[in-house]
């Protein structure tokens, strides 16, 4: 724990505290960092969402400043007596509209280090109107983050983050939670849901959305099949795609080998009893997914998209193939299927790799040398 000293007043700004990836990454490093002595809350743009309470939970207070639609200045006036009352002195924004917004609200207010961490590619073009909202919140910057190499090379090379402020710090998990998978939990989840028992098991776990695509696995998994390889599926998650994602799994008659799980809250033990993780992503920052899958000593197939290839080496510890190609998916799923010998080595050389370079604190105290800079 940090002494009197050392201690840090730091406030985290988010859209919101929705289910998902950087939302999750965040309520866990705030955690972390209370643990260790500093004072550290939360503000949210524009509402609170589900996390929250997980966040309370931890002793990080949590607030809000009910950002309304377009522009809306009253909410930095909101924002700046936030960062006022909690005398911060480390700003930490997470994506490019938390930042803009938060900078506006401390300008003057004495805070020492402004961190920004850009999770994903964003959307929208350079041009627009967030774009140069922060190009101009960066100039007041002192680090920009991304959460992967290849995430970090390509704002730098967009010019929206300067050379000499561009660092990279992976996401980390707390691997407490996670065994290695094993083939006795494996026989167990299929015979409580009624999946043939000697199958190998595919699984993903993410929102159902555009984006993570699981359309194509659902295309990947038909082919298998028709392939003749013994294969079943689970979709972890929920979204707004689930009901298309069910009517496609009808339309290629897969009702007897795919089961939708929803939204669950024991993922570290559905991990330990799949076989192979899959994630066919169009786009990713870096994959909470995936580091989780390496913890539970899951081969894995991943889409080349942003930082996935810097988590699956390919043929080390899984099989990176390119997005939107429906045979090289199904290609992988096949090769993994047909070989466990493979499995049984790519397994442990993700966990491997997982509790060495993956770990939570190896990702707060990145943010800490930052922070004191």
């Amino acid at each position: 724990m940090a002494d009197q000293t050392d201690r840090l007043r730091i406030v985290h700004v988010v859209e919101s505290l929705d289910v998902g990836g950087l939302e999750h990454m965040v309520v866990a490093l705030a955690a972390l960092q209370r643990s260790q002595g500093h004072t550290v809350e939360i503000v949210c743009l524009w509402h609170m969402g589900p996390l929250a309470e997980r966040a309370e939970r931890a002793g990080v207070p949590v607030s809000c400043v009910d950002k309304g639609s377009g522009l809306d200045w009253r909410c930095v006036v909101r924002m700046r007596a936030r960062l006022r009352a909690s005398r911060a002195q480390v700003l930490h924004t997470h994506n490019a509209m938390s930042h803009y917004y938060a900078v506006a609200a401390s300008l003057g207010l004495g805070v020492r280090s402004v961190i920004n961490t850009r999770h994903g590619l964003g959307t929208g073009s350079a041009a627009d109107r967030g774009a140069r909202l922060y190009a101009m919140a960066m100039s007041q910057t002192d680090f920009g983050v991304s959460v992967s190499r290849k995430l970090n090379a390509h704002f730098v090379s967009s010019g929206l983050i300067a050379a000499e402020k561009a660092r990279a710090v992976p996401n980390g998990i707390d691997l407490s939670g996670f065994v290695a998978r094993s083939d006795d939990k494996a026989l167990a989840l299929r015979a409580e849901l009624g999946l043939p028992p000697d199958a190998v098991t595919f699984g993903t776990v993410g929102r159902l959305n555009e984006v993570k695509r699981q359309i194509d696995l659902l295309r990947a998994t038909r082919a298998c099949l028709d392939a003749g390889q013994h294969i079943c599926l689970l979709l972890v998650g929920d979204g707004p795609l689930r009901a298309e994602l069910e009517q496609e799994c009808d339309r290629l008659a897969l009702r007897e080998r795919v089961r939708f799980l929803g939204v669950r809250n024991d993922v570290p033990t559905l991990l330990a009893a799949m076989d192979v993780f899959v994630l066919c992503s169009r786009s990713e920052g870096y994959s909470l997914a995936l580091v989780e899958a390496c913890a539970a000593a899951l081969p894995i197939i991943a889409t080349d998209v942003g930082g996935n290839a810097e988590i699956v080496a390919d043929g080390v510890n899984g099989l990176v193939v390119p997005p939107a190609d429906g045979a090289a998916l199904s290609a992988a799923m096949g090769r993994l299927q047909g070989d466990a010998a493979l499995r049984e080595r790519m397994g442990p050389a993700g966990r491997a790799w997982a509790l060495r370079e993956g770990t939570l604190q190896a990702m707060c105290n990145a943010y800490e040398a930052l922070y004191r800079a």
